[in-house]
């Protein structure tokens, strides 16, 4: 059943409220920018702060146990130099969760994972909730959630939040992304 007209304008609305882009603002700020200098310890904390914040992610159809192990060796240890620190998380395939949180367990690192059918969000619910329910079970941290593309652009929003809705239950602990 599609959206009611209500909530058909009130996303209108927000998009609305939103506004457009100031292209010559944008590229006033960018000039000004270019033309800063960014000091030696300042930039350090940001490159490092910038690491810490990455997610490390495989999403290939030849991922493998063994590349999940590279990648997290890399997420371990981003650089040579030993003052980097781990990114924020590996982001893999429901199928491959329980590797990376062997390989991860004793870090700081998250492991994520686009369980509820990468990359269309199509197939049915229950299977979507099941993938979740194993990824978190399996040792995800985090699940990055694909809404169902397809009601949402039938504009059958109260659907797709009844989909969030139920991935947020399947959860549990994990952190929904």
């Amino acid at each position: 059943m599609p959206a009611p007209a209500a909530m058909r304008t009130s996303f209108s609305k927000l998009f609305d409220e939103i506004g457009t882009v100031d292209q010559v603002g944008i590229e006033e700020r960018v000039a000004k920018f270019t033309t800063r200098s960014i000091k030696k310890n300042s930039k350090l904390w940001g490159l490092k702060t910038a690491v810490s914040m990455v997610d490390l992610t495989t999403l290939e159809g030849k991922d493998t146990p063994g590349k999940v192990a590279s990648l997290c060796q890399k997420a371990r240890r981003p650089s040579f130099d030993p003052s980097v620190p781990p990114v924020a998380a590996v982001c893999i395939y429901p199928f491959l969760v329980k590797y990376a949180a062997r390989w991860l367990a004793d870090t700081p690192i998250k492991v994520a994972s686009v369980a509820t059918s990468f990359p269309s969000g199509q197939s049915p619910l229950a299977l979507r909730l099941e993938e979740v329910r194993t990824a978190v079970s399996d040792g995800a941290d985090e699940i990055d959630m694909v809404i169902n593309r397809g009601l949402f652009l039938a504009g059958e929003f109260n659907a797709v939040q009844e989909e969030i809705s139920a991935v947020v239950e399947a959860c549990g602990d994990a952190q929904l992304k």
